[in-house]
């Protein structure tokens, strides 16, 4: 038998300023804003849509070499060799010379400051031996991560028609860097970096004016346009833009602003529940007590229109009877959210705590109560 409950969501505390949820335009090809706390989608528009990702592809290459750092396979210390393709790259450059000492920590630096498609090529060469086959890694990590729509066949983002993403799949990995090395992200903050006696500004121009914005990465080619992934955080809410095939460097910047200010604006982004708390305490048969505490294993957060907190109602299902053994952290319902009538997210009830079964006779009398219950 299943039971439902409804729970009260005692724990809402937001602005009361009303507010609808609102359509806003976009100039670009395709557009998506998401919360990073709660991986909710604000906005959108073409956001499976295939897009070419020009130099947005090179926080893939930084995805790969961060994850070599942290596995202890490469140092920020070492130094990297040049090879002959690295230097005679194409497209935006650092720099760097066959015959000149350069360490991974300056080919990073160059790749996300300067974006620096010669930098790709040797932290590629450097962690894979050749870019082929760096480029397998990519391809597994964006499938881990669940970039379902993603396709590499480059580290730098020059075209191939062969080399796509999507900007749904963009925020997957913005997110990823963000959450994965906390270490690395403050230097896609850096508003330019000098290499060679060369110095280059970060491309990213909201890095001047908003003093919020602390990453991410600019992109650019004649076919995909100009484009932009920026993160930014306020108060705590940290809002993740991407804008693909702008008209023009200004206006990815314009639009990439007006997506988050209305992102902090029109919505708050809500701790609902603790991991751990004790959200309900369910019968249990046949164990060494007859009550479970049952709860979250991850804090529940939610990002909501202003003034649509009162709306956001929870249901409980869990089955009956539940019967020991039971093992902390085992699943033992579900609880819904549901707004305007509409489910936005299932999250699994689970066990606080181990409660092991009873004594024979504990167990035959609680077979005997069942067959009344």
């Amino acid at each position: 038998m299943k039971l439902l409950f409804v729970l009260l969501l005692t724990c809402l505390a937001v602005s009361s300023a009303s507010a609808q949820q609102q359509e806003i335009p976009v100039a670009a090809k395709a557009f998506m804003l998401s919360d990073y706390q709660t991986g909710q989608v604000l906005a959108g528009q073409n956001v499976h849509e295939r897009i070419e990702p020009a130099s947005l592809t090179k926080l893939m290459t930084a995805y790969v070499v961060f994850s070599a750092l942290k596995q202890g396979q490469l140092a920020l210390d070492q130094t990297a060799v040049v090879s002959e393709s690295a230097w005679r790259m194409i497209g935006s450059r650092m720099f760097i010379e066959p015959n000149k000492q350069v360490t991974v920590d300056e080919l990073i630096r160059g790749m996300i400051v300067q974006s620096g498609n010669d930098a790709c090529i040797a932290l590629a060469e450097t962690v894979a031996g050749s870019e082929a086959n760096f480029v397998i890694i990519m391809n597994k990590e964006a499938k881990r991560l669940g970039m379902q729509n993603t396709h590499f066949t480059n580290t730098t983002g020059l075209p191939d028609p062969n080399h796509y993403t999507t900007a749904h799949d963009l925020i997957l990995l913005a997110t990823a860097i963000i959450r994965d090395f906390p270490d690395f992200y403050p230097l896609y903050s850096l508003k330019e970096y000098t290499y060679n006696n060369i110095t280059q500004p970060n491309r990213n121009r909201l890095l001047w004016t908003d003093p919020h914005v602390d990453g991410m990465k600019t992109g650019w080619t004649k076919t995909a346009g100009y484009c932009l992934i920026t993160s930014a955080i306020r108060d705590k809410r940290r809002l993740i833009s991407v804008v693909i095939g702008a008209k023009s460097a200004n206006a990815r910047s314009i639009e990439s602003q007006r997506l988050l200010n209305y992102g902090f604006q029109f919505y708050d982004t809500l701790h609902l529940y603790k991991k751990n708390d004790s959200l309900a305490t369910i019968h249990l048969w046949k164990g060494t007590q007859n009550e479970l505490k049952a709860g979250f294993d991850r804090d529940v957060f939610f990002t909501l229109p202003k003034g649509q907190a009162d709306k956001l109602k929870a249901t409980m299902e869990y089955k009956q009877p539940l019967i020991a053994p039971v093992q902390l952290g085992q699943e033992v319902g579900t609880v819904k959210f549901i707004l305007n009538d509409k489910t936005v997210e299932i999250y699994p009830l689970v066990a606080l705590e181990k409660v092991d079964s009873a004594s024979f006779l504990g167990r035959a009398w609680d077979s005997v109560k069942l067959l009344f219950n």
